[in-house]
């Protein structure tokens, strides 16, 4: 089967206006630069972004406006500290530029560096071995083939993740897969499969992952599982023939970490970057790793729940879960000028006579992020360079009703260990989707005049 090619015209980014938000008392002014809106969706539509889906992230737009705008179209050296699937590592090296990511979750790492360094893929060899998949799916499909692989033993659901017939399939192209020899042509199918897994299985994102019964939804009984395949190994052809028409082959690298950016003393050097663009998890802490369970273990990367757990460890930020029954997690830092102490025990204070669902669980959980925002402030010191500016987009938060700043304190904090508070920008004065505002049982109701937003936290290195 040839793969068809075809030339993919990117959409003009537009630059939104800022709108202020004024929900809670401001520590810093918020000023209009014109940073254009960080919400991902209009990645699903474009050229190489497009070959993930995921729940969160920038717009490859944000990013392409922070390179041009930072860096005035010198190269440089980027760095994305929670890359996930790769947009800041995209758009750096499509801008000229070296781009290095960390990224715990090794299924988003692989996404991450297979998408920036796509541009070096032989197309030839790409479609010869799409030709042999195809050759290979028909003829096993339509013998009585017993496949060589099988589910992971330590995945379990609920219920049946794939129904026999759709199992079947998924099971003939892991031989073909694991029969590619070719470690880069073997991450595109491994890719290519990853990301379309969840949408033949009997599970959903709504947005977490979850069975597609307990949201209204048929199971799947059977799927013409290689026409997905094979469908999304054509977008990356023509996304890769896209790539190597924007850019000159050169010697630009494109790096990513699978490492927590808390060890980035282990793998960069002092005053190294001169650019971050970067989006920490935030306070509401969506469970990457839970939600990406499917693929751990399909890929390999996870054989037992104790792999998952060291992820969760690896966190930026504490789950809720696991801190909630403490007696009592402080500030590892202080900050002074500031009213997060008090904030924080006012929340300590609410609700007590819920026990474990109670205010004192989530003012362990602020207090153990933002004791990781100080960690992360550090980290970004110590890699820019003098006249090094960091771009990090992060949303305010709302626990038990009480408005948490983010922004505002993680500028502080930053402000602490020596790095320039520039300016605060709200490209979003509106979000929605957080969960922690939403659960009856987990949270009180937030007041009207309390919104969830996101912020462009802007700083510099002196």
């Amino acid at each position: 089967m040839a793969i068809a090619t075809k030339t993919i015209r990117r959409p003009t980014q537009l630059q939104l206006p800022i709108t202020p938000d004024n929900a809670g008392a401001s520590v810093v002014n918020r000023k209009d630069t014109g940073f254009s809106d960080p919400n991902f969706s209009s990645n699903k539509t474009l050229p190489i972004h497009r070959w993930v889906p995921w729940i969160a992230g920038f717009s490859s737009g944000f990013v392409k406006s922070a390179l041009d705008g930072f860096l005035n179209k010198k190269k440089g050296t980027v760095l994305d500290t929670f890359c996930g699937v790769g947009t800041t590592m995209v758009e750096s090296i499509l801008g000229g530029h070296n781009a290095i990511g960390f990224e715990i979750n090794p299924y988003a790492a692989l996404a991450s560096r297979v998408k920036a360094n796509a541009y070096h893929i032989d197309l030839n060899e790409f479609t010869s071995i799409v030709e042999d998949f195809h050759r290979f799916y028909k003829k096993k499909a339509a013998s009585n083939y017993e496949p060589q692989s099988a589910p992971p033993l330590g995945f379990k659901t609920r219920a049946l993740f794939y129904n026999p017939l759709v199992l079947h399939k998924v099971l003939i192209v892991q031989d073909f897969v694991l029969s590619i020899e070719d470690n880069t042509l073997r991450d595109l199918f491994r890719l290519a499969f990853a990301s379309t897994m969840v949408s033949y299985s009997n599970y959903s994102y709504e947005p977490s992952l979850g069975r597609r019964v307990s949201a209204g939804r048929e199971e799947i009984h059977d799927f013409p599982v290689a026409k997905a395949i094979t469908d999304k190994l054509n977008d990356m052809a023509e996304d890769i023939t896209w790539m190597q028409e924007q850019m000159e082959r050169s010697n630009l690298e494109a790096q990513t970490i699978n490492d927590s950016f808390f060890n980035c003393r282990n793998h960069l050097s002092p005053a190294s970057v001169d650019l971050v663009i970067t989006s920490p998890p935030y306070l509401n802490n969506y469970h990457y790793n839970r939600n990406t369970r499917p693929q751990l273990y399909w890929l390999g990367y996870a054989h037992s729940p104790d792999d998952l757990k060291k992820l969760e460890d690896m966190n930026f930020g504490k789950f809720w879960q696991t801190v909630r029954d403490l007696d009592r997690l402080d500030l590892s830092f202080a900050l002074p000028n500031t009213d997060i102490g008090e904030r924080l025990q006012t929340l300590r204070t609410l609700n007590n006579e819920k026990g474990t669902y109670g205010g004192n669980g989530w003012a362990n959980y602020a207090a153990a992020y933002f004791n990781d925002c100080h960690r992360f402030a550090e980290g970004i010191h110590y890699v820019l360079k003098r006249g090094g500016t960091a771009l990090v987009v992060i949303g305010n938060s709302i626990l038990q009703g009480v408005m948490i700043p983010t922004d505002e304190y993680f500028g502080k904090i930053a402000e602490s260990i020596g790095l320039e508070l520039v300016k605060i920008d709200i490209p979003r004065a509106t979000r929605v989707g957080n969960s922690i505002i939403q659960s009856d049982v987990r949270v009180g109701k937030a007041k009207s005049h309390h919104q969830l937003y996101e912020a462009v936290v802007v700083l510099k290195k002196p």
